[in-house]
């Protein structure tokens, strides 16, 4: 295939799965040329090109100013047409299956209130009558301004004879009718579990299911097949592409998703990069065995830890805080696990060299992950990255304590505006001066890395950083920001979404910049980050993204 072929974007994209990348081929250097390069180093300068040589194992070989000298012979040549380059974003936190079923099941996210989402279930109902279960996801009763959970009673005025069983928008509780709860064998008698909650009207279940109490119905819904998952995984890649999403550390990877990962990369249907933290000890041990995998498929899959949880989330009340909830005073969030219980697994997990992410959302949680980690810190020593993942209410008091004890804080901007109405609600204004403390935490010294939570929310990191840099919502409220002085310059959101999360999943040697050496995973985007409003950036169009050097999505024009 020698010689040297210069084609333009449309026309290369067109031809590159049957021409320039034909298995097997002997491949030589590709230029990319012509494009308004962009990336970060590790201190989070600018470094800027016009064209980029990627060798045949889809790493940067160099980048190129407009005066640098041109390779004279390449394989190909791709003509950027000026657009603007910019690395992949690397999502620090999502759940990579969960948004692959959710795109596939029931979603409730676009319902503004009880009656519409009601009126959707009702018309799914109808439209798939051989499900053994109904399915679904999304809903909010903050955002419907319901003042209240939904129950079971009106799930059954619709759907009275099938099992119905929907999540809440943040996971953390579930929606249920009668049918489901007769099913799974839930009666008043039930109790609810250690570290969940059932909610009750009249001494009976009413119908929502909070945290551990979600696993009541575990045994009743039937577990997706192989077939199914690996359907749920190749939609979930199609979205994060389309949303210029890379590479994703994915959150609560079980036995089966990584078995599913695995049949894609057997298969060479790999194309994001996942690093995965298994979902509590049972799966870090079966998957990792003695410690960490190695980077598989070229550096398309690693294990290099485990997800664990200190309490549930704000909107379910099921966050743990060091006072009660201004809205609910008898009450003060959920203990999934106790002190004792959060250093045993956390040891178990560094002894064999496995890095922890622990979910700690409210201020107590925090103080308690970051208690363990002051402890653990001494026996584990060396290169930990102790990971934080949400941070989201933390005492002030607290903020400085994630720097002394070397821990990294994992968060998601589009939580603070989706979550600021129900946070005042939840905490009252006198306690919110910890919350979603982004510029604080970086200015202490610490490590921020940035992701979505997906499906919790939308797995665009473009809208992520226009919150970070406004804390606006898409309305454009509160105007000027809440909590204003929690705001991030652009320089700062972009570096936590691309290297901070690459270094907080021990990917910085690979992933999250364009540097020599690196894998050239990029996109292709409608305008120049550097230069766009915030509000441009929210509205920011992916046009291509590249895995190593090769077109793996390309917007239809």
């Amino acid at each position: 295939m020698g010689g040297w072929l210069k084609i333009n974007g449309s026309a290369f994209c067109a031809i590159a799965a049957s021409l320039l990348f034909v298995p097997g081929a002997a491949q030589a250097d590709s230029l990319i040329e012509n494009v308004n390069g962009m990336t970060l180093d590790s201190g989070g300068n600018v470094i800027r090109f016009t064209g980029m040589i990627i060798d045949d194992d889809g790493k940067v070989k160099q980048l190129l100013n407009r005066r640098d000298k041109r390779p004279r012979e390449v394989d190909f040549q791709f003509d950027g047409k000026g657009q603007t380059l910019i690395p992949g974003f690397f999502d620090a936190h999502g759940h990579v299956m969960g948004m692959g079923f959710n795109a596939l099941t029931l979603d409730l996210s676009d319902t503004g209130s009880l009656e519409e989402a009601l009126a959707k279930i009702a018309r799914y109902a109808a439209e798939n009558p051989s499900r053994p279960w109904i399915i679904g996801n999304g809903w909010n009763q903050e955002a419907w301004g319901l003042g209240r959970f939904p129950t079971a009673a009106e799930l059954d005025a619709i759907v009275p004879d099938s099992p119905v069983f929907l999540s809440r928008v943040d996971g953390h509780a579930v929606w249920v009718n009668g049918a489901a709860m007769k099913a799974a064998g839930i009666s008043a008698a039930t109790k609810s579990p250690k570290g969940g909650s059932i909610e009750r009207a009249g001494g009976k279940p009413s119908g929502i299911f909070v945290d551990a109490a979600i696993d009541l119905f575990s045994d009743a819904i039937p577990a997706p097949r192989p077939v199914e998952n690996d359907i749920a995984l190749s939609k979930a890649q199609e979205i994060l592409l389309a949303n210029g999403v890379t590479s994703i550390a994915d959150m609560g990877t079980s036995m089966q998703d990584w078995q599913s990962f695995r049949r894609a990369g057997d298969a060479g249907r790999l194309k994001i990069r996942i690093v995965s933290y298994a979902s509590e000890i049972d799966n870090m041990i079966a998957i990792g065995g003695p410690g960490p995998s190695p980077w598989l498929y070229d550096d398309h899959l690693r294990l290099v830890g485990v997800k664990l949880y200190v309490d549930g989330a704000l909107g379910s009340r099921g966050a743990l805080l060091k006072k009660p909830y201004a809205d609910k005073p008898g009450e003060s969030g959920l203990a999934l696990l106790n002190s004792a219980q959060l250093k045993n697994k956390m040891s178990r997990a560094a002894m064999d060299g496995f890095q922890t992410a622990v979910h700690a959302i409210g201020d107590k949680a925090n103080d308690e992950i970051l208690s363990a980690i002051e402890e653990l810190q001494f026996t584990y020593k060396g290169d930990r990255r102790w990971r934080v993942e949400h941070a989201q209410i933390v005492d002030p008091a607290d903020l400085n304590r994630f720097v002394t004890s070397g821990s990294i804080a994992s968060m998601q901007p589009v939580h603070q505006t989706s979550d600021r109405l129900m946070a005042e609600a939840r905490l009252g204004a006198d306690r919110l001066q910890g919350a979603y403390a982004w510029r604080s935490i970086l200015e202490s010294g610490a490590r921020l890395a940035f992701g979505t939570d997906v499906p919790v929310e939308s797995s665009n990191p473009f809208p992520g950083l226009s919150a970070a840099m406004t804390r606006e919502d898409a309305a454009g409220q509160p105007f000027g920001g809440w909590m204003p002085a929690e705001r991030l310059d652009r320089i700062q959101a972009w570096q936590a979404y691309t290297n901070g999360s690459a270094y907080a999943a021990f990917a910085e040697d690979r992933l999250g910049s364009l540097e020599p050496g690196k894998r050239a995973d990029f996109l292709i985007i409608d305008q120049d980050i550097l230069l766009a409003t915030p509000a441009q950036i929210r509205n920011l169009q992916v046009n291509e993204t590249w895995i190593a050097g090769k077109p793996a999505f390309v917007r239809k024009r």
